[in-house]
């Protein structure tokens, strides 16, 4: 008889890779489920703090992630004029976060993850039924035209299928229940051609009360862009092609060389992302035999920069707390709700508060005060003191939070 404990694990993103690599270290048994037919694209930019670098690193995943960043690199902060001045990247933030592709980590990942776990691509869960012994799910498996559905009895079921989650509809209730919007649309791609006038490993960032575009520079990829505006009706954005609500969202004013650039590269992509912003909130992630993990638990949104690094901590505790409670899973999710909850909490409000403003000025007196912070960046020393300045708020993106 096998007495190996299974785990289901819905969705191959990063903490869905994280949790089944950790989950076949404490001797379980994971199968992990992917929507898509096939491994996922690199995506875009994402940011790495010490909280995932901490875990990263204690994985043994760490130097395969990378950084892309380039030392060189100079972020100017722009006017749609043309007018530009050196500014603070993302990169120089308190904390010094990586600066990486999405598929970097799950990469990385998926070297350890891969021959050591059953994955199946094009299935996922259609019905969860959890009984105090374990939870019977039903999957459906599409392959071509040919679809199957089997139900299959696992010891632990993990949602780590993103902000829409299957398992959190199935387990927990409709998306309307748990997701805050935070009324922006966010917009990204690649730029296949460089930004007229700057260095390819230069950045640029056009910031107006409501609307703001990025790009990130890398060392050996192409740029990546991001759009971001704020609006007071979401379903409108989707009613047209996402290129017409940006050039509607940053009009009517002439839009400028760069941006002109950036809409049309948009407009050009092969791929992009264009979506709505929203956090999750829930009283609990988790029943005794069923756990929702990154996005589908917290969607801390890019604003906190802290998505990557949470999804990768919630997955290493998890598999520390059920190491440490072999034959009581329940108490372990338990356990790893109360640990991470109040670090969640503090991110959630940053990614609503300094993170979002940040990213995107919400009035004029956001963007006077950026204009005059960008003015003391001009210089090595100014930028020093900023870093310091800005040092308290970024504490706890520093925090080891699977450290226990």
């Amino acid at each position: 008889m096998n007495n190996t404990p299974r785990a289901l694990i819905v969705g191959m993103g990063i903490g869905g890779l994280a949790a089944a690599m950790r989950l076949h270290e404490i001797g379980w048994e994971p199968v992990l489920v992917e929507r898509a037919p096939g491994r996922r694209p690199a995506g875009y930019f994402v940011g790495l703090f010490e909280t995932g670098r901490a875990t990263a690193q204690r994985m043994g995943v760490l130097d395969a992630i990378g950084n892309r960043a380039d030392p060189t690199s100079i972020t100017y902060d722009i006017e749609r004029t043309g007018r530009r001045r050196p500014g603070m990247g993302y990169g120089d933030l308190p904390g010094g976060p990586r600066l990486i592709l999405r598929g970097d980590i799950e990469g990385a990942l998926y070297e350890t993850v891969a021959p050591a776990t059953e994955i199946r691509y094009g299935t996922t869960p259609v019905a969860i039924d959890e009984h105090p012994d374990g939870v019977d799910v039903t999957l459906r498996a599409t392959t071509g035209e040919n679809t199957t559905e089997t139900t299959e009895r696992f010891d632990l079921v993990v949602g780590a299928d993103g902000l829409r989650s299957t398992v959190r509809r199935l387990a927990f209730g409709p998306d309307t229940e748990f997701m805050r919007p935070l009324n922006h649309i966010i917009a990204a791609t690649v730029i296949k051609e460089p930004v007229p006038g700057y260095r390819p490993q230069d950045g640029v960032v056009l910031a107006e009360p409501g609307r703001s575009v990025w790009t990130f520079p890398f060392t050996d990829h192409q740029p990546g862009v991001l759009f971001n505006y704020r609006t007071d009706d979401e379903d409108a954005q989707f009613r047209r092609p996402p290129v017409e609500s940006l050039r509607a969202a940053f009009g009517p004013e002439p839009t400028g060389p760069v941006l002109a650039h950036l809409l049309d590269q948009f407009e050009k992509a092969d791929d992009h992302l264009f979506d709505s912003v929203h956090q999750v909130e829930m009283d609990t992630w988790h029943t005794d035999r069923i756990l929702l993990l990154g996005d589908a638990a917290w969607c801390l949104t890019l604003y906190s920069g802290m998505g990557a690094s949470t999804a990768l901590a919630g997955a290493d505790l998890l598999g520390t707390l059920l190491q440490r409670n072999p034959r009581n899973t329940a108490r372990a999710l338990r356990e790893w709700d109360q640990k991470l909850r109040p670090f969640i909490a503090v991110q959630q409000k940053s990614g609503r508060t300094q993170g979002l403003t940040m990213f995107v000025p919400q009035s004029r007196r956001d963007k006077a005060m950026r204009t005059a912070t960008q003015k003391v960046l001009g210089n090595r020393v100014g930028k020093s003191v900023m870093k310091s300045l800005m040092a308290k708020g970024f504490k706890e993106k520093s925090i080891d939070i699977a450290a226990v």
